[in-house]
């Protein structure tokens, strides 16, 4: 079975239990500076858990593309990879743990076939501030017995507590959060796998769906509440599901994967499984490979900073790989049109992409190489003047190689080898690590949340500033032509960003009207409203909807004036915004603009 007809079983399924699809939004979140990536289906969903109305209904699912970027160093063993598909279904505030469990199960041992032998759950233990799940206990033991099997808690139902089985979005009043039940599938060599316990046999068992049942609120106590609404937000991966159901115990050799893998094979005239460090190689550049072009495709190019940033480190950390299997040049000229071929069926405009994206990336393997170049220059001088029997010193200059040039510390070690000052990389690369770990330490906490992913920031200031963002735009429009549309925006607590389509910088005359419009729309105090609309009638209303996102039947779309006919703005947007601009301060200022890219400016404003 391949991933599509797994993907296309799981849709016609939940659809016939009432859901809508929503659509597979862009990687990169609009107008959230909290998150660099999409990194889950729930992302765009966190209104309606809430509480607000979606306008396809209580009863949802989807696949939605995601990066996690954070596990970057994890890849190159059998499963970890940081893009993936997640397959997702939804109730808001409608069904609970009797249906979704049986559903789920059924899903995956009907019709995909799975051995119901070799399914494990786990659920939440209970602690101080909820009881144990006792519920999906016995749910659980019920859906095993439909299949013959006796489900003895501890052999094949494993509770374990808030680390493990547990979700919630943050750790601030107010946040979601409940148990959840995880799907685990035994890899193993025994028929069954019967007795063990997934957390201590961790390389036999692959987790492949996890049900949250999200029902508490967090309060100010540090417990939680009840909600309302109780809630189901289910995730599975398309690609882990696809190891199990095509039988692999390598993720890099299910459909998903392989035909990049048998490209590289080709490129480098060299098995897959020749040796490790051939096999990991592979891997670290299938996976990087693959979540490059994606980003690529939602309209990341490289950068030194945010989501521009993580596409340059998957290309460069790609071209070192690719170097050990003896590839010197244009590795993604070579890969992006398998990728493209292998998505045709998920992405069919990535085919018309490809040319695109594969100038881009050559053009960054080539800045890399010119930063080898030059790095190594600088290596070669430097080496006479330092004290090359220092450790410390050593180590240190190889991090400011890397700061400066990006030259990778692995070259630096084999420079070193080369020229006999070390016969033994080990202790070097740990020296390394260690001190790159002190040198993050400092500044971490601040960066971290970003690239690991989190959720959108609805705060005061932040909600502002985005209702502010519909304001910029219908003045840009207004003072420089309907040419404008935009391109994306980044908000924080203290300032917006607005990224358009415009080929020359502002005027100061023009950047004054701007503001003048903006603000003197803010002295009049309009109601800001939303309405949900079929998108055909959404369209007719002239509402603006210049994104990359596909949208659904049912739109929503937020007008800035007494009436959608009369507003002096109106958008497809997913929120939130105040309820009146009087509550935005008096004087927005454009503070500064720059280029972006061929016909794309960007305008950075405060509030005064």
């Amino acid at each position: 079975m391949t991933s599509q007809e797994i993907l296309k079983k799981y849709i016609a399924f939940y659809t016939r239990q009432g859901h809508k699809e929503i659509p597979n939004m862009n990687l990169v979140p609009e107008g959230d500076s909290t998150l660099l990536f999409v990194n889950s289906g729930m992302f765009p969903l966190v209104p309606y858990l809430s509480g607000e109305p979606h306008p396809l209904g209580k009863r949802l699912v989807n696949v939605q593309r995601s990066v996690r970027f954070s596990d970057i160093d994890e890849v190159g063993d059998n499963r970890h990879t940081t893009a993936f598909h997640m397959m997702g279904n939804w109730s808001l505030g409608d069904y609970f743990k009797r249906e979704q469990l049986p559903w789920v199960y059924h899903y995956f041992i009907d019709e995909l076939g799975l051995d119901p032998h070799r399914l494990y759950a786990t659920v939440f233990e209970g602690d101080t501030y909820a009881p144990k799940d006792t519920e999906s206990i016995t749910l659980i033991k019920e859906i095993f017995s439909h299949y013959g099997i006796d489900a003895k808690e501890g052999v094949r139902i494993f509770a374990y507590g808030r680390d493990d089985n547990w979700w919630q979005r943050g750790d601030a009043p107010g946040e979601l959060g409940g148990p959840d039940s995880e799907i685990f599938y035994y890899l193993g060599t025994d028929r069954t796998g019967e007795g063990k316990d997934p957390s201590q046999f961790q390389d036999e068992f692959l987790e492949i769906g996890n049900s949250v049942f999200m029902q508490y609120r967090k309060n100010t106590q540090n417990g939680w509440d009840e909600l309302p609404q109780k809630n189901v937000d289910f995730g599975g991966g398309l690609e882990r599901i696809a190891l199990v159901v095509q039988k692999k115990r390598d993720i890099f050799e299910t459909d998903s994967f392989y035909p990049i893998i048998q490209k590289l094979e080709e490129l480098t005239n060299n098995t897959y499984r020749h040796n490790e460090e051939v096999t990991r190689a592979m891997r670290i550049i299938a996976d990087h490979m693959r979540a490059a072009t994606f980003l690529a495709m939602d309209g990341v190019t490289p950068s030194n900073k945010d989501q521009g940033y993580v596409l340059r480190r998957y290309l460069r950390r790609m071209v070192r790989f690719a170097r050990k299997l003896n590839i010197k040049n244009n590795i993604a000229a070579s890969l992006v049109p398998t990728i493209a071929h292998m998505l045709a069926w998920l992405y069919p405009d990535l085919t018309q992409k490809q040319e695109n994206i594969t100038q881009i990336f050559i053009e960054e393997e080539e800045r890399f190489h010119n930063a080898l170049t030059k790095g190594e220059a600088e290596l070669h001088r430097q080496l006479q003047k330092i004290d090359t029997k220092d450790a410390t010193k050593l180590v240190e200059f190889a991090f400011g190689l890397y700061q400066s040039y990006g030259y990778p510390p692995e070259f630096f070690m084999e420079e070193l080898r080369e020229q006999n000052i070390i016969t033994d990389s080990k202790p070097f690369m740990e020296q390394y690590q260690h001190f790159v770990t002190q040198h993050q330490e400092t500044s971490r906490k601040g960066a971290e949340q970003k690239f690991k992913g989190g959720l959108a920031d609805h705060s005061d200031a932040v909600v502002r500033y985005h209702t502010a963002t519909h304001l910029l735009h219908m003045a840009l429009r207004a003072i420089v032509g309907t040419h404008v549309q935009q391109y994306g925006s980044n908000i924080t607590k203290d300032r917006l960003r607005f990224d358009f389509s415009h080929t020359d910088k502002l005027t100061e005359e023009q950047t004054r009207q701007v503001e003048s419009l903006i603000n003197e729309t803010i002295q009049k105090k309009l109601p800001v409203n939303f309405v949900m609309l079929p998108k055909a009638e959404a369209e007719k209303s002239g509402a603006l909807h210049f994104f990359k996102d596909k949208y659904g039947d049912q739109v929503k779309v937020y007008y800035i004036g007494d009436a959608l006919e009369t507003a002096v703005s109106k958008e497809y947007c997913g929120g939130p915004h105040v309820k009146n601009l009087s509550e935005l301060s008096p004087t927005l200022i454009v503070f500064k603009q720059e280029s972006v890219g061929k016909g794309v400016r960007r305008l950075y404003a405060h509030f005064a």
